[in-house]
């Protein structure tokens, strides 16, 4: 149980984020680097609980006493071993997950919970620096093929499980690169796109092959590919926006926020963008309308643009700074939480409704109108609170819907859900016999340690179907 009186001895300690002033004129991962001494310590907390409720706020099951232990005794080696058995990209969940494990952790009812999220990141990117993340291809070939369409972590999950089961995969993706919205959705602060390319490396030494700039569903029909393999995976992901459908919404300058992230992603590559293509805070007006994992994300990358001013509204109230009673241990805590892009500036308003947008003769946006409201469900618009905000560019990011309707889910006989996502049964297939799904596009919008879940699964119920019976994890 790493050190028997560890909880006692040390305090909680994460890494410190680099100076605002510094961090906001690159795009580089905010986090400054945390001494593997250190990290020894804080795994050294971990209690080993008889009955450990880190796991169920974690969506892979990770072990996590288990590489707690390893790590407190310096058994590195061993320790990316037992991580590695329940996840396959701790690289990717050790920067972007937020973290359900910890708050359900049995240190946490009283004391501050041990820093799991620190010790996954830092196990695997040891094991990067020091060699020891190797190609594991499989032995022999089964000669069934499988096409999975999406590359981002439901797919690549699945995709490097499907691989080492001795299945021959091929992985296509739309863009013109590899990894989905981790590629080109999450902003090179919070994850830097070296991290995609070396665990893609791995993959393709594997040997799953990828087909980028390759879009099912306009480049090649969805009933061509399904006759083409063995099995077909949907990793579609939820990328249909919701909207605003209130006055001034057809003005210019306002958009949805992925494809202002998007945007930014492709420009830090290299890509160019016509000026009436281009989208881009700099010296703008900015309101960011959602308060999500999205919209900071909006708001950071809004900062390193240099905008001349940022808002960002919430329709929900302002949360308390400490867990609420509704959410006791171990749920997920409602409670106020400070990302990095609020360190750096800009004005969060709460309880704020938008009830429309004006603009110039041109069509341009300039104001939003809003309005402050009561909490849910009923929204209570509150008397004489109306204000407005001066704006040239409005992002929304409210969330998504679900998958793409047209393209590929026209051209496939499948069924969906009342929430607009593939239907799939408990062994992960749709509709179509042959054909699975994982990730947002049968869950809708979630985190990429559910889309890392559900992938595995997809992978062990497709090897099923495949073979008659399946060695890979459930």
């Amino acid at each position: 149980m790493g050190k028997i009186t560890g909880f006692l001895e040390y305090a909680r300690e994460t890494p410190g984020r680099r100076p605002v002033l510094e961090r906001v004129n690159d795009w580089f991962e905010v986090y400054q680097d945390f001494p593997s001494q250190k990290v020894q310590k804080q795994a050294g907390r971990c209690m080993d609980c008889g009955i450990p409720f880190c796991h169920t706020g974690c969506p892979v099951h990770n072990l996590i006493p288990d590489w707690n232990d390893l790590v407190w005794k310096g058994r590195w080696p061993d320790a990316l071993r037992t991580l590695h058995a329940t996840n396959n990209f701790p690289e990717f969940t050790g920067r972007v997950c937020p973290a359900p494990c910890e708050p359900a952790c049995v240190l946490g009812i009283n004391e501050p919970p041990v820093t799991i999220k620190l010790v996954e990141q830092s196990i695997i990117d040891r094991a990067f620096a020091e060699g020891w993340v190797l190609p594991e291809p499989p032995r022999r070939r089964t000669g069934k093929r499988v096409a999975i369409v999406g590359s981002g972590p439901a797919g690549l999950a699945a995709a490097q499980q499907l691989n080492r089961a001795g299945h021959l995969v091929r992985v296509f993706e739309k863009e013109d690169r590899i990894g989905g919205l981790l590629r080109y959705g999450i902003p090179d602060f919070k994850l830097e796109k070296s991290v995609i390319d070396r665990r893609m490396e791995q993959l393709r030494a594997e040997g799953v092959e990828f087909r980028e700039g390759v879009h099912v569903g306009v480049d090649i029909r969805g009933d061509e590919l399904v006759r083409g393999y063995d099995a077909v995976l949907l990793g579609l992901g939820a990328e249909q926006p919701r909207d605003l459908q209130i006055p001034g919404r057809e003005l210019n300058g306002i958009h949805f926020a992925m494809d202002y992230l998007v945007q930014q992603n492709k420009r830090g590559v290299g890509h160019r963008f016509s000026q009436d293509q281009e989208i881009s805070a700099t010296g703008k007006r900015v309101v960011i309308i959602g308060g999500g994992d999205t919209g900071v994300d909006c708001l950071g990358t809004a900062h390193r643009q240099r905008a001349a001013s940022v808002h960002q509204l919430q329709i929900h109230p302002l949360p308390p700074e400490d867990r609420h009673p509704s959410t006791p241990w171990p749920l997920w805590p409602l409670l106020l939480r400070i990302e990095a892009a609020h360190e750096e500036g800009g004005v969060r308003e709460w309880s704020v409704l938008t009830t429309g947008f004006s603009g110039d003769e041109q069509g341009n946006v300039g104001k939003l109108h809003c309005v402050r409201v009561g909490p849910k469900p009923s929204l209570e618009r509150m008397p004489g609170s109306e204000f407005y905000l001066d704006a040239d560019l409005v992002l929304i990011a409210i969330g998504f819907s679900g998958p793409v309707r047209h393209g590929l889910l026209d051209q496939l006989p499948l069924s969906l859900d009342p929430r607009g996502n593939v239907h799939t049964d408990t062994a992960y297939m749709t509709s179509l016999p042959g054909v699975f799904a994982a990730g947002d596009a049968r869950r809708g919008q979630s985190l990429v340690v559910w889309a890392i879940a559900e992938g595995r699964k997809a992978a062990h119920h497709i090897d099923r179907f495949l073979m008659g019976s399946s060695q890979l994890p459930l």
